[in-house]
């Protein structure tokens, strides 16, 4: 039996992203980071989240994409670290769906210019791919020191 994972999809500049579901706390709505000096340029600032301080990235200027646009659909998805939890702004939350491990493909060396250490692989659905992301590895173990 070919076994399946959950993943939630998310759209970023217009490409679809994924990631497992058991990477995810949960998806809260935008709201704007308090900035923070000295951060990281990916780093969009902090929000409080239930009590906690929780570090906001922006995807596009991790995968130094083009312009971040936050619009009305924009969320927040709150990742688990081991070491702690980190927001993500996403563009759009598209849909949580079972897919089967046999339609991931490994990824090639670049996707979009995304370095391959943040990308588990390809998962080919009926209209489009989308990037698998590994959360996990979203940020260097140096960075987490430095803001989990």
């Amino acid at each position: 039996m070919d076994k399946e994972i959950k993943i939630l999809i998310f759209l970023v500049n217009g490409e679809y992203y994924a990631t497992d579901i058991m990477e995810v706390e949960r998806i809260s709505s935008y709201q704007t980071p308090t900035k923070l000096p000295d951060s990281p340029a990916f780093i969009e600032g902090v929000i409080n989240h239930e009590g906690y301080i929780l570090p906001i990235m922006n995807l596009y200027k991790r995968f130094n994409l083009n312009n971040s646009y936050i619009g009305q659909e924009s969320k927040i998805i709150v990742a688990k670290e081991n070491k702690g939890r980190i927001g993500i702004i996403v563009d759009l939350v598209s849909e949580v769906r079972d897919v089967k491990l046999s339609d991931i493909e490994p990824a090639p060396e670049v996707v979009a210019g995304i370095s391959k250490r943040y990308i588990k692989g390809l998962i080919k659905l009926e209209d489009k791919i989308v990037v698998f992301l590994n959360l996990s590895t979203i940020l260097t173990e140096e960075e987490k020191e430095d803001l989990l």
